[in-house]
């Protein structure tokens, strides 16, 4: 076995990104205090072509140092918008036709193995702030919520690391029933 080089990656220029087919899918960040987590999060964007994301509220936006340490470059490809209040994001996505789905605990919550994608569907992801997570007011907005299951004795994940796990699963969902 052989690592390869970069250049047998066969990796899109960011022209190339930017004419490109999204998935249907916008991350919204709500109040999330750590810069390089947003940085680890664009970097996740740009991986799986998802098409802008929202900074909300307290929320870094680039060119934060910080961001830009974990982004490495990705802030270039994916586009963004801030929006001082995440309940304004998503007043704008659904006047949009997105389905908004918060990433949370919570009681009505669906384990993201059961979550369904529909081909005409376009979908927006609240992750919330690192401790306090999503803002119920941003909550009561939602369609409806999904829960990444953890069986182990901690009760939650690192934002970036939730949002690689989530947008993965939706990427995958939306490419086999569009293909």
């Amino acid at each position: 076995m052989q690592k390869l080089k970069n250049e047998g990656l066969n990796r899109m220029d960011v022209e190339q990104f930017r004419t490109s087919e999204k998935t249907p899918l916008i991350i919204v960040l709500d109040q999330v205090r750590s810069a390089l987590n947003v940085g680890s999060v664009f970097r996740t964007a740009d991986a799986f072509l998802v098409e802008q994301l929202y900074l909300c509220g307290i929320t870094a936006v680039p060119p934060h140092k910080d961001i830009l340490k974990s982004a490495l470059g990705s802030t270039e490809t994916v586009g963004w918008k801030y929006f001082e209040k995440t309940t304004d994001a998503v007043a704008e996505l659904k006047k949009s036709g997105y389905k908004i789905i918060a990433v949370e605990q919570a009681v009505e919550s669906i384990s993201l193995q059961d979550f369904k994608v529909s081909e005409k569907e376009k979908i927006a992801v609240v992750f919330g702030h690192e401790v306090n997570g999503v803002d119920e007011a941003v909550l009561k907005l939602c369609d409806a919520c999904v829960e990444v299951p953890q069986f182990g004795t901690k009760h939650s994940l690192n934002i970036a690391v939730c949002a690689g796990i989530v947008v993965w699963d939706i990427f995958v969902k939306f490419r086999k029933i569009n293909t």
